[in-house]
């Protein structure tokens, strides 16, 4: 199957309104194609036909009666499986709540049903998001569509596959250190993560409280900032212009350590810019190696304390790579976490204040195109690294300051597979950075 980004969110609207066809008519599309496909793309642990049909009907009523909602009244999503959904089950992903039925909606899945969005699959998911490859024993690896023997990535790789195959036309994810934009990149779809906070995370079961960020996957920053608007209450299309001409950040080269596919869509994107005026100014972002493990503390440490009660009654059900993270867990002492809650607050200062003097900034979403199923190590410059740290290596320090970060496709390499690149910018700058992801997204669409 080739790929397909979805029928964006203001055609759909159009469609419906128009009268040229019915929200049932959309999700009957959706949920037959997420059934053709899910044997072998695994984007879903859960298909949700019988809210969908149900949610469907009431969105078509109310076009009859003109009490239309807006934009998302009747169009399909998917929600990553760790989003609580009021008695449907909700598994993280995981044997351990494989009989998991919540009784209320997380806020977001509320949100969304306000607006009259179509909730018609739970989107598959690496073990309580614990990893960027979205590799799972319990419901199956999410396969990339556009090449089946490679990974869609992870934590919120079902989400991303479900967008990029055309299923739905937006999804739910969570990132914790780059869950959403590595799989979004990956599969060649928009991925964003805003600051830490804007989205709700209220229902959604953690992995770390620190860190994690309620984000979207889309097939454009377009219906991105669509979605965003509804969930939040930011105005995603007013003008934010920059007081100056602006300003961009990018690492210094010896940083940017990427196969020439990824090279070349970040040039690209580069070239864009410069065409939007922009001038540029080398940053510094700390030691990649200590930030990660500043990261990592911080997250084993948490999912610890979360799942302490579990372990002693479902220890066997865990998958073995949260059980290897745990044991890691357990062997961190009060004084490392304390630590590296300090150090976060050191990252959060010296990045606002490299964000006084750039208006935004610019890096490949991954050094590497989509890794194929069972890597364990990937070549990165001269060094074999995880395929996990590889995949976040610019994704996850992000995290660690709660700042907006947009992941945009920039290209292909000559297999097909999709290059991305990400825009960061200020925390709290969401509408600033929804806003100039629009206009790269215009010119990286001809690359």
């Amino acid at each position: 199957m080739t790929a397909v980004r979805g029928t964006n969110l203001r055609d759909m609207s159009r469609v419906l309104a128009n009268g040229d066809a019915t929200s049932s008519e959309f999700i009957a599309h959706s949920l037959a194609l997420a059934e053709a496909t899910n044997s072998w793309l695994k984007s879903l642990i859960t298909v949700t036909s019988e809210r969908g049909w149900e949610q469907a009907a009431a969105a078509d009523d109310r076009r009859r009666r003109g009490a239309s909602l807006g934009l998302l009244d009747g169009v399909p999503y998917v929600a990553k499986d760790a989003f609580n959904t009021a008695g449907i089950r909700t598994t993280a992903g995981s044997r351990v709540f494989a009989e998991h039925y919540p009784t209320e909606d997380s806020v977001v899945v509320r949100k969304l049903a306000d607006a009259g969005a179509v909730l018609i699959g739970k989107a598959n998911m690496h073990e309580f998001a614990y990893g960027a490859t979205g590799e799972n024993q319990f419901s199956g690896t999410t396969v990339n569509p556009w090449d089946r023997s490679r990974l869609a990535g992870g934590s919120s790789g079902g989400s991303a596959a479900a967008v990029a195959a055309g299923i739905v036309p937006f999804a739910l994810g969570t990132d914790t250190g780059g869950s959403v934009r590595v799989p979004a990149a990956l599969c060649g779809v928009t991925g964003f993560k805003p600051s830490f906070g804007l989205l709700d995370s209220t229902g959604v079961i953690p992995f770390c409280w620190t860190l994690d960020h309620v984000g979207i996957i889309a097939a454009s920053a377009d219906d991105v900032s669509i979605v965003t608007g509804w969930l939040t209450d930011l105005d995603t299309f007013s003008p934010v212009e920059c007081a100056r001409s602006l300003r961009v950040g990018v690492l210094p080269d010896a940083a940017l350590v990427l196969q020439p596919s990824v090279r070349a869509g970040y040039e690209s994107a580069v070239a864009a810019l410069r065409g939007l005026g922009a001038r540029f100014h080398e940053i510094k972002l700390p030691d990649a190696a200590e930030s990660r493990a500043v990261s990592l503390t911080i997250q084993l440490a948490e999912a610890l304390a979360y799942h302490s009660p579990l372990i002693d009654t479902c220890g066997e059900k865990y998958g073995a790579d949260i059980r290897s993270g745990f044991v890691l867990g357990q062997q961190l002492s009060a004084e490392s976490y304390v630590q590296c809650q300090r150090l976060l607050t050191e990252y959060r200062s010296s990045f606002s204040r490299q964000l006084d003097n750039v208006d935004v900034i610019l890096t490949p979403t991954c050094p590497i195109v989509a890794p194929e199923i069972g890597s364990t190590r990937v070549p990165i410059g001269e060094q074999l690294c995880p395929v996990g740290n590889a995949l976040t290596l610019y994704t996850s320090f992000f995290n660690l300051v709660g700042a907006p970060a947009v992941a945009l496709p920039s290209g292909q390499d000559d297999r097909g597979l999709p290059v991305s690149v990400q825009l960061v910018g200020a925390a709290g700058a969401d509408k600033w950075v929804l806003q100039l992801a629009r206009h790269l997204e215009k010119d990286l669409a001809q690359v």
